[in-house]
């Protein structure tokens, strides 16, 4: 049986006495990040806030197994947000539409969740009205005119069915339910109501694809309200994606149970909690990328040189080769090796250790630093 077929559904209970010493901690912290990132200069509050929101669209999509361009992501969200990052690269529709739909629940998180915003969101994901080579049904609800619609894994012939949601007669009713449970007055702290939100919506599943994500920006949004701030300083969603496989196991099993869901109030709390480490990382970054600049202040560097740089210092993962400059910059190998013995010349560079095939380089780190410490 799940969930939703329970008779009590969807009168969902928790331990609340249990979780108020855990919701007070996650609060502080909550509070104190804010504080301390609301703290900082305007330019590195924003840099800050693309930084959160580029790993928040990146990392949503890549829980659902889809890889997006960076570059594209943070150019579309740049755009839109008014911030000057150099030059801008184009973006596709769909990167373009997933962004839309994460400014719009965060940057208007005092606007009522109807369900026409719900299709247009749905709609911003899915430009061309389908999902892969698939055509699905956008800015509607589904129709299972295919079957019940389910959550499946492993290879045909043996797939593994993890969860069945309500039928599709089910969904107006559904729906109508949730929406204005959450836009009603409730006692319930905003954070939990981000948790339970999250859980309320994916079991409904009342999309033919897309609910995870639209889930994750619903609780993006009620943690919006709790802050009472468009502002992100932090994702829950690249936290999910360190933690997709508890991720999905927790959904599961709540999904599969009844309506006391206190495992997954903690699991969320715990994963929010984390997320905010996360945060931590990131606003390292943020700060090293600014005390580099300023060292660097009056030299001379190309547009290519800027744009690597700063991957370099957001976090770039793997070796830098030159090969991988020339795919980054959209340069020749040879003009990007120009790029490169010029900073290496600079001291901004410096080869790695001997270690494979290609000669790697990192950025070099000032006398006697040993990181930003925020």
């Amino acid at each position: 049986m799940y969930i939703h077929e329970q008779d009590d559904w969807p009168r969902f209970h928790w331990d609340q006495e249990g979780q108020a010493s855990r919701l007070a901690e996650v609060r502080h912290r909550q509070g104190r990040l804010i504080g301390r990132m609301e703290a900082l200069g305007f330019q590195l509050r924003e840099e800050a806030v693309l930084s959160t929101l580029t790993q928040d669209v990146l990392k949503s999509s890549e829980i659902e197994g889809e890889i997006l361009d960076i570059d594209q992501v943070r150019s579309s969200l740049a755009r839109r947000l008014g911030l000057d990052i150099g030059a801008l690269m184009p973006a596709d529709r769909h990167v373009n539409g997933i962004v839309e739909m994460m400014l719009d629940a965060t940057r208007k998180y005092r606007e009522p969740l109807t369900e026409e915003r719900l299709f247009d969101w749905h709609a911003a994901l899915f430009p061309t009205g389908r999902s892969g080579m698939r055509k699905i049904r956008v800015g509607m609800w589904r129709d299972d005119s295919s079957g019940p619609m389910q959550v499946v894994s492993g290879p045909i012939g043996k797939e593994r069915v993890h969860y069945q949601a309500p039928p599709a007669e089910r969904l107006s009713t559904e729906m109508s339910q949730f929406v204005d449970w959450f836009n009603g007055p409730d006692l319930t702290d905003p954070v939990l109501k981000a948790a339970l939100a999250h859980l309320w919506f994916v079991t409904i599943h009342p999309f033919d694809d897309g609910n995870g994500r639209i889930a994750r920006a619903i609780a993006d949004l009620a943690l919006a309200r709790s802050e009472q701030s468009p502002k992100r300083f932090y994702s829950m969603s690249a936290q999910i994606r360190l933690e997709r496989n508890d991720y999905y196991d927790i959904l599961e099993r709540t999904q599969k149970g009844d309506l006391e869901i206190t495992p997954w109030m903690q699991w969320f709390l715990g994963c929010l909690d984390r997320a905010f480490d996360g945060a931590e990382i990131i606003l390292a970054k943020v700060l090293r990328k600014a005390r580099f600049w300023e060292q660097h202040a009056g030299e001379s560097f190309n547009d290519r040189q800027q744009k690597v740089v700063n991957r370099l210092l957001g976090g770039f993962e793997g070796k830098l080769t030159s090969s991988i400059w020339a795919k980054l910059a959209k340069c020749s190998q040879d003009t990007a090796h120009r790029d490169i013995l010029d900073l290496v010349k600079r001291r901004v560079l410096e080869k790695d250790a001997a270690g494979g095939r290609s000669t790697s380089y990192s950025l070099t780190e000032p006398p006697g630093k040993s990181g930003p410490k925020p």
